[in-house]
């Protein structure tokens, strides 16, 4: 039997629904209509009061289980019939982020007890300091340099996934990707000086280091992949979060990076908008195909 493709979301659902317990309850049904299998979420400042109340009554919302990171600033959700838990990483590289991910290294059930597990990560990279940031994705990367001991004794490089908010843009250069604003046509002065840094003449410039971090290191930008692949769309570099007098033009600031093993699985790649009473950050949906994610992580431990 064949095994199905496999759906990745990933949201920046605002405060948690806005601190709103309909508007939350809204955006978690919106996510299981979407039924994914594993999901990285952002912004759940208060999913982990009262011994984690609300979390636990949005995992069984969704159907899915899940980990809530530190200060509730991100998770990553799952499908417990198609992904179990072999190691959480989320306490282990605080220190050096503002908004501490949530990281798991998952089995995927259908592969089989000899297979690869692989790394999931859910990241909201910082939103006022350009320096940290470019800290913080340098840091995040290591989770795509993360080693596992197979039952052979032999040693393998864990394939990994990275999605989130990284309150930052993709280098320019692909038609159709959203143009990096003007900096002077963003109003909001403390805000221009967020999303940029200063150059090498001292100007300062959109801020693209984090994406230039992920890439120096290997990892690929998911939409960007299937938006210049044979079989792709290039609608996959649509916007993910609306333009705005304060903030500048539409923006693709929400992103989810691959390792390079993990291409030959995409299947698709788009963005689903969603109203901005509800969000103000669109949701990414990655497709996987299943029986190439199977000969992935056992080609792997095979090779």
């Amino acid at each position: 039997m064949s095994a199905k493709p496999l759906t990745l979301l990933c949201w920046n659902f605002e405060n948690n629904g806005k601190s709103d317990p309909d508007r939350r309850r809204a955006g978690d049904e919106l996510l299981k209509r979407l039924k994914p299998d594993i999901l990285f979420r952002q912004e759940l400042w208060d999913a982990g009061d009262n011994g984690g109340t609300i979390f636990n009554a949005q995992a069984r919302t969704l159907d899915m289980q899940g980990v809530l990171g530190q200060e509730s600033c991100t998770a990553v959700f799952y499908n417990p019939a198609k992904f179990t838990v072999v190691r959480d990483w989320s306490h282990s590289r605080g220190p050096h982020f503002v908004l501490p991910p949530t990281a798991l290294t998952l089995k995927y059930e259908d592969a089989g007890p000899d297979a690869l597990p692989f790394n999931a990560v859910s990241i909201h990279l910082n939103y006022a300091s350009s320096t940290q940031r470019q800290l913080e994705a340098e840091w995040a990367t290591t989770w795509a340099d993360k080693g596992w001991t197979t039952s052979d004794g032999q040693r393998h490089t864990l394939p990994a996934v990275l999605a989130g908010d990284h309150n930052s843009y993709p280098t320019p250069g692909t038609p159709g990707d959203p143009t990096l604003p003007d900096l002077a046509s963003i109003k909001n002065e403390p805000h221009r000086l967020h999303r940029s840094y200063a150059g090498p003449s001292g100007e300062r410039v959109p801020d693209t280091r984090p994406d230039a971090a992920f890439r120096t290191a290997g990892l690929e930008d998911a939409a960007l992949y299937w938006a210049t692949s044979a079989h792709g769309s290039p609608t996959a570099l649509s916007r993910t979060v609306n333009a705005c007098d304060t903030h500048g033009p539409d923006s693709r600031v929400d992103r989810a990076y691959l390792t390079p093993e993990l291409l030959s699985a995409v299947a698709g790649f788009d963005v689903i908008e969603v109203d901005e009473d509800v969000s103000d950050h669109h949701i990414l949906r990655l497709t996987l195909n299943g029986e190439r994610l199977n000969d992935i992580l056992n080609r792997r431990t095979t090779s």
